[in-house]
């Protein structure tokens, strides 16, 4: 059953990675992968839990072994997996709410407007700076999107654009990698209490910036001169949400927007309770807000008002069936100690939490970097205060798990299709892998390896 469990996730895992060549979306892969690993672990579970120790206090005093088995699989375990798994995905669906709205009114307008540099050099430091920061806030994917967007109206040549969105991939993942709020693997080790936000910030941002402006810094030398203006072809418009809101609207919106995503870490430090309710307090306020305000434009068609009963209609949730998928499959595997005999593995063959954690961001270019996270959190536990001393790197914002957000976070720029930064610039410029790969890569490695090394130097002669 161990090895058929093994086997199954390996293809769905391929299938995933596979997604563009099998033209099928990845989330229909691990929803079908969690279902059926649920299903095989639920009858090899009959002979592996009355071995374990958790399940024998659970059914102390009880002889039906097959009812307790099926009781503590379906009641218990499932139940508390597809909790921590909500606690995600809910959060996920709020932040990705906020932002679009942000987006559809034209939010994001008050940065970008303000760039009108004409140098080469001086627009990817100014881009890629202003990315690393704006991933931190919102998130790698939509900041990715929004730059890219804006690399239209200001870059003309195609391969120089190129040059440039693979800036804003490193930045991006970078950024992300030091917020609790900025990359899905960050979230999963915020959310589930592996790293908290007064930790991980500090530990974490000299590295992020290190392994962004390295590469930025070698393309830099790639750019010279100054910018060929780009024709805009004029298209008729329609009246758009932007239109109909005045200027101090779209300014309300954006700084509410963010403020309300920049309060979900201080919600959680005052209250102690998920981050899921941060952000759904946010959205709450911010559609109380939105409603207000288009019920006062009674003049205008129904059409052109972003209300957010419209805008969760164009939320992503295929991403979200995704998660739901791939977490509740590690979790099976979780489940079957399939991963704790990984770990052992790992710990016996290379003993050294920095090289394995070099190894999964690695793993994480050419692979999805959530069931890697979420596969390692299911290899080991969050060791308790007053433990033994070698699993203090394992303690809430051990050294273990803050490497790890930095880790699968920059590894994805290795490859440009290794973070959904990545995978999106590749679908909105068409950015070749192989081009990525003899341009972008080495540079991308340099910048990783090299924040690598400062956390190391950090960890052992700083903070050690």
């Amino acid at each position: 059953m161990v090895t058929l469990m093994i086997i199954l996730f390996l293809i769905g895992y391929a299938c995933i990675a596979l997604e563009h060549n099998l033209k099928v979306n990845k989330a229909a892969p691990a929803l079908l992968l969690a279902s059926l690993l649920w299903t095989i672990y639920i009858y090899y579970a009959q002979a592996y839990l009355p071995s374990v120790e958790e399940f024998i206090a659970f059914n102390a005093g009880s002889s039906d072994i097959t009812h307790n088995v099926i009781h503590y699989v379906t009641e218990t375990q499932i139940i508390e997996h597809v909790g921590d798994v909500a606690e995600i995905l809910f959060f996920l669906m709020g932040a990705m709410t906020i932002v679009e709205l942000i987006d559809v009114h034209g939010g994001f307008s008050i940065i970008t407007d303000k760039i009108t540099t004409k140098s080469k050099k001086k627009l990817l430091w100014t881009l890629s700076i202003i990315t690393f920061f704006m991933s931190a806030i919102l998130d790698n994917l939509t900041t990715t999107i929004v730059m890219v967007m804006l690399l239209r109206k200001l870059v003309a040549d195609k391969k120089e654009r190129w040059l440039f969105a693979c800036s804003i991939i490193m930045a991006a993942n970078s950024g992300g990698a030091f917020s609790p709020i900025g990359d899905v693997t960050t979230i999963m080790l915020w959310v589930k209490g592996n790293v908290t936000t007064q930790h991980l910030i500090p530990s974490l941002i000299g590295p992020s910036i290190l392994s962004a402006f390295v590469p930025i810094l070698c393309i830099s030398f790639l750019l010279k001169g100054e910018l060929q203006a780009v024709t805009e072809e004029k298209t008729q418009r329609t009246l758009s949400t932007c239109d109909i809101i005045t200027p101090f609207e779209q300014k309300f919106i954006f700084f509410l927007g963010v403020g309300c995503l920049i309060f979900v870490p201080i919600f959680k430090s005052i209250t102690h309770l998920p981050p899921f309710l941060g952000i759904l307090l946010g959205l709450g306020l911010l559609w109380i807000y939105t409603e207000k305000m288009y019920g006062r434009k009674r003049n205008v068609p129904e059409s052109s008002k972003a209300r957010i009963s419209v805008i969760l209609g164009r939320i992503d949730f295929t991403t979200i069936l995704f998660f739901l998928g791939i977490l509740m499959s590690v979790a099976a595997l979780q489940c079957a100690g399939i991963l704790h005999e990984l770990s052992l593995f790992l710990e016996e063959k290379f003993h050294n939490i920095y090289l394995i954690n070099i190894l999964i961001g690695v793993l994480s270019s050419i692979v999805d970097n959530v069931p890697l996270v979420a596969g390692a959190m299911g290899m080991y536990e969050i060791a308790p205060a007053g433990c033994e001393a070698s699993l203090v790197p394992f303690m809430q914002d051990g050294t273990f798990w803050l490497f790890l957000s930095y880790c699968a976070g920059v590894g994805g720029s290795i490859l440009i299709i290794g973070s959904a930064a990545g995978v999106v610039v590749m679908g909105l410029e068409k950015v070749d892998f192989v081009w990525y790969l003899k341009h972008i890569s080495f540079f991308a490695l340099l910048g990783y390896l090299a924040g690598a090394l400062f956390f190391i130097l950090q960890e052992t002669f700083i903070l050690g």
